[in-house]
């Protein structure tokens, strides 16, 4: 069995919930704190064991290359100042992975990002970890599924229970059944009318694929809004081979829209210790002002 060495990371998207920040900024350069969320995603792949990332990314993301590359007048600048803490965090996200890039020239879903990314893969498994969730987990999300992908020599899906009321938001699996949060996948529902989701087991943005999938995604078969599904041609895929889904341990943050960023951003303020108690005096002054209101 061959070792997941290569991760894809789709970044290519619009942002448009984020705009009017986004026309000029890629989405996934907004920080939590100091801190781009596209790094999180960097650092749990790296983390998790993997060795080679290629970034998938579309016009206007230059922004992203250079947060991982060298600025060597910035760096040569905090050097002179010594400045030492900030330039240890510059060098940090230079110093991360091998990374590369490849160009999605179309916006035709998330499905054909990662079919972008063939020629870099080739023939092994790899990982896609999507920019709008950040896990924090003892045992990093990502590299929970490759043990599962490692004990099953299957391709494995990130999967968490949501509400009843919340599944029609989600990609969703319909499960044969269940062994230790393990379970073989019988379909995939993307975003279910509300009352006919199959489970509430939804997908949250990790995957370790087998490269068959490139096969279907090759097939370019316009799904669910008139997009390329990655769930789509992993559905095709369960009729040749095993698929499964792990209900994986971790705190999730959707940081792909507003409330979750701003949810996030303050959970995150609040377990940093130079913050925290000064975040948490502000947010009961706000609270209290707002009930003396009310």
């Amino acid at each position: 069995m061959k070792k997941v060495r290569k991760a894809i990371i789709p970044a290519a998207g619009l942002g448009t919930r984020f705009l009017p920040a986004t026309k000029s900024i890629p989405k996934e350069m907004l920080p939590i704190l100091d801190k781009p969320t596209i790094q999180y995603i960097v650092e749990e792949a790296i983390d998790s064991g993997i060795e080679e990332i290629i970034i998938v990314t579309g016009k206007e993301k230059r922004a992203i290359e250079d947060h991982f590359d060298f600025s060597i007048e910035l760096e040569n600048n905090l050097k002179q100042k010594g400045k030492n803490d900030l330039l240890e965090k510059v060098q940090h996200a230079s110093r991360l992975a091998d990374i590369h890039y490849v160009r999605q020239k179309e916006p035709k879903g998330l499905g054909h990002a990662v079919w972008s990314a063939r020629k870099f893969i080739g023939n092994e498994p790899f990982a896609v970890l999507l920019g709008d969730d950040i896990v924090q987990a003892d045992v990093p999300s990502l590299k929970q599924l490759i043990n599962k992908y490692e004990a099953t020599n299957s391709s494995v899906i990130g999967v968490q229970k949501v509400n009843d009321d919340e599944t029609h938001r989600y990609g969703i699996i319909d499960p044969k059944f269940n062994n230790d949060r393990l379970y073989e996948v019988r379909s995939f529902v993307e975003k279910p009318k509300p009352g006919t989701a199959p489970s509430n087991l939804a997908i949250m943005g990790r995957y370790v694929l087998k490269p068959e999938v490139f096969h279907f995604l090759g097939e370019q078969s316009v799904g669910i809004g008139g997009e390329i599904q990655l769930t789509d041609a992993i559905q095709k895929l369960t009729e040749f081979q095993k698929v499964f889904a792990f209900d994986f341990e971790g705190k999730r943050f959707d940081v792909g829209e507003k409330l979750g960023f701003i949810k996030t951003t303050i959970e995150f303020a609040v377990m940093e210790e130079e913050f925290r108690e000064e975040i948490i005096t502000y947010l009961q002054s706000i609270l209290n002002r707002i009930l003396i209101k009310g």
